[in-house]
């Protein structure tokens, strides 16, 4: 059966992050990337993309989002499905980014390779006090092959790591990047702690290093061409069953835009369903 387009409608806006959520604080003015984080287990993830929310925020850029804010699964899994992937939203003075944080190992693989993420560009994680670690070169290897081209490290947990330890990881790290076919020499790769930044202590290696980053990723990923004068297309990649509420599809904008109002196709096998988008603008 066909979703009710409502809800077909506020899942796109939540997953996809290509329409504004919270009005007051996000301005579509602004280019739009689909960024995420990737890296080994536990190295820092959740906790650098609760720093961004934080830090931001400070600007009116962004809505805090906790660290168990992120963590927990989302509303969807209490009624019966699995989604663990967090969507956020923020902006910094030149873009706005839709920010996809995955904390469980196996499932952040399994979306990557379902291509449901789509990011533009990527932030590696890395702690300063492992190096490059299996994790690490298997994200890596997976967001080359579903075509990401550039990528920004955040050396995280450097608070906790001597400057000779640093510069080790920094040279493995880009030895690393030239293998799978990345930019090696002129990634940039910040040096920080997201913890730091997160509880605002040691701003050199907290604040003042996610600043850096995000300066990094506004300048080395670039804006991709947005195919926006074209019909509204978007494969279906996922389908969910919600109890009670119908069924739920999820995917990626390829191209144009659609609003309340706009009349659509669910195009299936042999099958063409019409419908009218609803939900909240």
């Amino acid at each position: 059966p066909i979703a009710d387009m409502s809800l077909i409608n506020a899942y796109f806006r939540r997953c996809l992050a290509q329409v504004v959520v919270e009005k007051k604080t996000f301005k579509r003015d602004k280019p739009h990337i689909n960024i995420g984080t990737i890296g080994h287990v536990d190295h820092g993830k959740t906790t650098l993309t609760a720093a961004i929310t934080r830090i931001l925020s400070e600007k009116k850029l962004a809505k805090v989002k906790k660290y168990e804010d992120i963590d927990n699964a989302p509303e969807e899994k209490k009624r019966g499905i699995t989604i663990n992937a967090a969507h956020i939203e923020y902006s910094t003075n030149s873009r706005h980014y839709g920010h996809v944080d995955c904390p469980g190992h196996a499932d952040y693989i399994k979306n990557m390779i379902t291509g449901s993420s789509q990011m533009d560009g990527a932030i590696l994680v890395v702690a300063a006090t492992d190096g490059v670690m299996p994790q690490t070169r298997e994200h890596l290897l997976l967001a080359k092959q579903i075509g990401i081209e550039k990528i920004v490290v955040f050396m995280n947990k450097a608070d906790a790591a001597d400057n000779e330890m640093i510069e080790l990881v920094e040279l493995e790290l880009r030895e690393l990047l030239t293998q799978i076919g990345f930019d090696g020499e002129k990634t940039p790769i910040i040096p920080g702690s997201a913890l730091c930044a997160l509880e605002d202590r040691e701003p050199k290696l907290g604040k003042e290093a996610v600043l850096k980053l995000l300066d990094a990723v506004d300048t080395y990923i670039p804006v991709p061409p947005r195919a926006a004068d074209q019909p509204f297309l978007l494969p279906v990649e996922h389908v969910y069953s919600i109890p009670n509420k119908g069924t739920i599809v999820t995917g990626r904008v390829e191209r144009g835009s659609a609003k309340k109002g706009d009349q659509i196709e669910v195009v299936g096998h042999n099958k063409i369903n019409k419908g009218i988008l609803g939900g909240k603008t």
